[in-house]
């Protein structure tokens, strides 16, 4: 009986058309006008709005929705 060979989807190819895939999709929501919110390297999470300010953010989830987001401080490129 032949073994067969392992076969996974998740290799660099993969991973760097998602990683494209997300930056298309971040560029396209501030283009239009909308925030996008993410966690960076440093494992912040970050409210980016489409003037380009960065904020280090939490989540309140005792809040509505449309305001359980807190901002905690504005990034600048020395907070970075």
């Amino acid at each position: 009986m032949e073994e067969m060979t392992e076969f996974t989807v998740l290799n660099d190819e993969f991973f760097s058309t998602v990683v494209k895939a997300c930056s298309n999709a971040r560029a396209t929501a501030l283009r239009a006008g909308h925030s996008v919110v993410y966690r960076d390297e440093a494992g912040r999470y970050v409210e980016e709005r489409p003037e380009g300010n960065r904020f280090e953010i939490r989540f309140d989830k005792t809040r509505p929705r449309e305001s359980h987001i807190v901002v905690l401080r504005e990034l600048t490129s020395n907070s970075v």
